[in-house]
Parts: C-alpha cells; structure tokens; sequence
C-alpha cells in the first residue's frame, strides 16, 4: 500500500507538472484547451471549468492536454471555435514552444527539487579530507579523532580529496593493519598511529569516519543544483547511448518497478524521497525530449523539418508514425512491466 501511495504522489507530480506545461505553454499562445486530463483509460472524475474540462482517468500512468487543432480531423469539433486559436494554424516556433514546455517544466521542477534537497537536507563535501562525523566503537573513535580534523595525509601520502583516504586505506600492498595518519587540528598537526583490521562484515577495511554534510543557502543551492543536475543528464543520456549500442546491459523499470523504489524512498524518509522525485522528473523530462514518435522530441523533430524544408510533413503520415511510436512504447511498458513483477516475485 505505501509503495502504491508513494507511486500515485510521484507519478502525479510528475504528470501533472508535464501537462500543466503543455497547458501553461498553450494558453500563453492562445490555443484552446479542450481537456487536461490525470491518468489514460477511462474517465472516473470531471468537471468543466471555463472552456477547459478537467478530468482523473483510470490508470494513473501518464495523462494528457487535449488542444484544439492537435490532430487535424479533431479541428472540426467545435465549429465555432477561431481558426487563431488552433495549434494546427499556428507558427512552427510557438507550437515548439508548447511542445517542448512539458518536459521543459519536468527539468526545471527536477532543478528546484535538487536545490531544495541541497538547501534543507545537504550533501557530503567529498573536496576535502574534513572529517564531519566520527562512528561509535570505530577504530577513528578509539584513536579519539574527532569531528572537524582534517585528514593530512595517511603512511606519508598527501590527500587531496575524501577518495584518497579510501584509496590509501584499501591500499591491497600494505602489509598490515598499522597506518600512520596525519591529522590537522586547530591549525596543528598531529601523527596517530591507528589499527585498522579488516571487518568481518565486509572483508575491508573501515576507519569509521564520514565526510562532512555541508547545506547551502538559497541562493548557492540553486546554483549547485544547476551544475548537479547537469551532470546528471550527460550521465543519463550516456548511459543511454551506451545502452542503445549494445555497450552496457539495459536496465529499464516501469510502473511497477518505480512504485517499488518510490516506497522504498519514502521508507527511508523524507530526504531520501525528495532526492527520488528529482530524479524521476530529469529522467522523465529528458527522455520526453528524445526524437522517437509519440513523445515531444519526435514531434519537434516533424516542426524542425517543416522550417528546413518550408513544407509540413502530410498530417496523415504524420500521424501514423506517432501511432506507431506509440503502439511501440506501449509494448515496451508492457514488456518492462512484466520483467518487475518477475523481480519482485523472485
């Protein structure tokens, strides 16, 4: 149930800031909205307000914004409406600018949760060596550091960021458990000699220290945030063309497996599903945004065409190619869908 409850919050975050893009996007460019739809399948709620309905579907698994003049056999639904006010009648910059606008608003949402995230929950500086917390019933406890000392150096070797103190403790070459360690504190340096033995749990060797949890303020947290989640997406798009040329194993999850992870998250508290829930609207935005029929991109990319060529592509065969991307990701979720219940029985 909680996986259920966690799910329904994320994927209606997620949808419904997608669309209210589309809608926003739409209305600024005076395009009538027929519908603004939760969820496919069909039709449990509605109710009409102005000229747009507003309704929740069955299956909460995606949703949609009805425009008029989207398809061009739907134009002719409300006679009386003005020609002006059709997607179909309007420039090739402003119906990309609705177009692009949903999954444009799931990128931002995903740049202000990070920072929120950064702002109120923090992340570890792993640029220094400064210990933030020392572990009960650690060999770094019973050695008495303490939370403040910055780590100088470990059997002579000068450490430059928190990885090196890793590298320099599983060091596979050392002959013993015995490290000299070089700690600076109040601007003094002081050598410890530290035992450090292999856990038992697992088979390394722990010091029992971690890196500090810095949080920033409003205003450097939006700026953090920007950078981390630019390189988040040039992770996401190269695992993606690692994936699609056959150069890593995919490793997809559908509705199934998100509302797993999304309870999962949520079990392991606030922060944790807050960090999940930005993560799932770049992951969302970004692969809206790919040239493949049915989704944003693949209709950017018919727009981009008709300024190159000065010619729109024939709306029919327009059409079917986005059926048929569609008809393709509906297997897709289907095939993907079935593997997590798999996993998860197993």
């Amino acid at each position: 149930m909680l996986s259920i409850v966690s799910f329904l919050i994320v994927i209606g975050i997620c949808v419904i800031s997608h669309e209210g893009g589309h809608f926003l996007a739409a209305k600024l460019r005076n395009v009538l909205v027929h519908e603004f739809s939760f969820g496919m399948g069909p039709e449990l709620l509605s109710t009409k307000r102005g000229e747009t309905q507003y309704s929740i579907r069955a299956f909460p698994i995606g949703g949609f914004v009805k425009l008029e003049g989207e398809d061009a056999d739907d134009e002719t639904e409300e006679t009386h409406v003005d020609p002006a006010r059709s997607l179909l009648h309007k420039r090739p910059w402003e119906r990309a600018f609705i177009i692009a606008a949903g999954a444009s608003v799931n990128i931002l949402l995903a740049w202000l949760i990070t920072a929120f995230y950064l702002a109120g929950c923090g992340v570890f500086n792993l640029e220094t060596a400064t210990i933030g917390k020392v572990m009960d019933d650690s060999p770094a406890y019973a050695a008495g550091l303490k939370s403040g000392d910055i780590i100088k150096s470990i059997d002579g070797n000068e450490l430059k960021s928190w990885s090196d103190i890793r590298k320099n403790i599983l060091n596979e070459n050392k002959k013993n458990d015995l490290f000299e360690i070089v700690i600076e504190r109040g601007g003094h340096e002081t050598t410890y000699s530290i035992t450090i033995p292999e856990n038992a749990e697992s088979g390394a060797r722990l010091l029992g220290i971690q890196p500090v949890l810095e949080k920033f303020p409003p205003l450097k947290a939006l700026s953090k945030s920007f950078r981390y989640s630019w390189d988040m997406s040039i992770e996401i798009l190269r695992s993606l063309y690692l994936t699609i040329t056959g150069r890593i194993k995919a490793d997809v999850t559908g509705p199934v497996g998100i509302a797993s992870m999304a309870g999962n998250a949520f079990r392991e508290g606030f922060w944790a599903f807050i960090a999940f829930l930005g993560v799932v609207n770049l992951n969302l935005g970004l692969l809206n945004l790919l040239p493949f029929p049915a989704l944003d991109g693949g209709r950017l990319i018919f727009i981009l065409i008709e300024v190159v060529t000065h010619r729109k592509v024939p709306e029919r065969i327009e059409t079917m190619i986005h059926y048929a991307g569609y008809i393709i990701l509906l297997a897709l979720i289907a095939l993907v869908t079935g593997k997590d219940i798999y996993r998860l029985m197993h």
